[in-house]
C-alpha cells in the first residue's frame, strides 16, 4: 500500500505558519501567545530537546504543559493537530545531562505521556479534542522495540507516534532507517513521525517538502513518515 508523506514543517516564528497547511511549533514559541494562528493545523512540540539539553530536565510540570495546551485550544489561538508528550531523548550526550540510563528515559517518557493524557482528560471533562502524541525513545534499534513493548496497549492500532533521538543522525540516514524498520517489524500499523531540525528558513523547508512529495508520487512509500523541518524545540 502506498502512503503519502505528510510534512508538519517546523517553524521558529509562528507568523510564518500562514504559508502552510500543517506546521509544527514548539510550546516555547506559543507560551502566553494571545494572537490566533489562522489556518494551519499545528502539531505542538513539547520543547523537549531544549529543556533537557539546557536544563537537564523539564522546568514545566506536566500539569503546566496541559494547562497551556488547554488555553491554546479553548481560546481559539491554535488549531491543534496533536500535542507531543514530554519525552526524554536517549543520545549519549543527553544521558550525560540527566545522569540517567536509556531505561530511565524510556520509563520517564511513558510516565509523562500517561500524566499528560490524564490531565488533559480532566481539563476537557473527559473529551480532549486532540490526540496526545506518544514518543518512542531509544538509541539502538532494539531500544525502540523494547519501548514499543513497554507502552503496551497504550499504542492503539494506526496511532500517530513520534520517533525520538533521530534528529541528530542526519549524517547517517541508514541508522535512522534501521530504527524505523525495527519499529515497523513489530508494529507495521503505526504512523511514524520523525523529528527533524533546520535553523530558520521556511522557504527551504517548503522547497524540500515539495521535492519529497513529488518523489513520493512516483514511487512506493513503505510507511507514512511525517518529517517536520526546523522545529524550534
Amino acid at each position: 500500500m502506498t502512503s503519502k508523506v505528510r510534512f508538519y514543517v517546523g517553524l521558529h516564528q509562528p507568523s510564518d505558519a500562514q504559508h502552510f497547511e500543517t506546521v509544527c511549533i514548539s510550546i516555547r514559541r506559543l507560551a502566553n501567545r494571545r494572537k490566533p494562528i489562522v489556518g494551519p493545523a499545528v502539531l505542538v512540540d513539547s520543547g523537549a530537546f531544549t529543556e533537557i539539553n539546557l536544563h537537564g530536565g523539564y522546568r514545566a510540570s506536566v500539569e503546566e504543559y496541559a494547562v497551556e495546551l488547554h488555553r491554546l485550544h479553548s481560546m481559539g489561538i491554535v488549531r491543534i493537530a496533536a500535542g507531543v508528550a514530554q519525552d526524554y531523548m536517549c543520545e549519549p550526550f543527553m544521558l550525560a545531562k540527566t545522569g540517567l540510563t536509556v531505561d530511565d528515559h524510556q520509563r520517564l517518557t511513558i510516565e509523562r505521556y500517561d500524566a499528560l493524557v490524564a490531565e488533559l482528560d480532566r481539563l476537557f471533562d473527559g473529551e480532549c479534542p486532540f490526540p496526545v502524541m506518544p514518543v518512542l525513545q531509544g538509541y539502538a534499534p532494539p531500544d525502540y522495540v523494547r519501548h514499543v513493548r513497554m507502552y503496551g496497549d497504550r499504542l492503539k492500532p494506526g496511532m500517530w507516534v513520534g520517533v525520538g533521538s533521530v534528529c541528530k543522525r542526519n549524517a547517517s540516514p541508514e541508522r535512522i532507517v534501521e530504527v524505523l524498520e525495527a519499529i515497523k517489524a513489530i508494529r507495521p500499523d503505526l504512523c511514524l513521525h520523525g523529528f527533524g531540525r533546520n535553523a530558520n528558513s521556511w522557504q527551504e523547508a517548503m522547497a524540500f517538502a515539495e521535492k519529497i512529495e513529488a518523489t513520493s508520487e512516483r514511487q512506493e512509500v513503505y510507511w507514512q513518515l511525517a518529517l517536520p523541518l526546523g522545529i524550534a524545540a
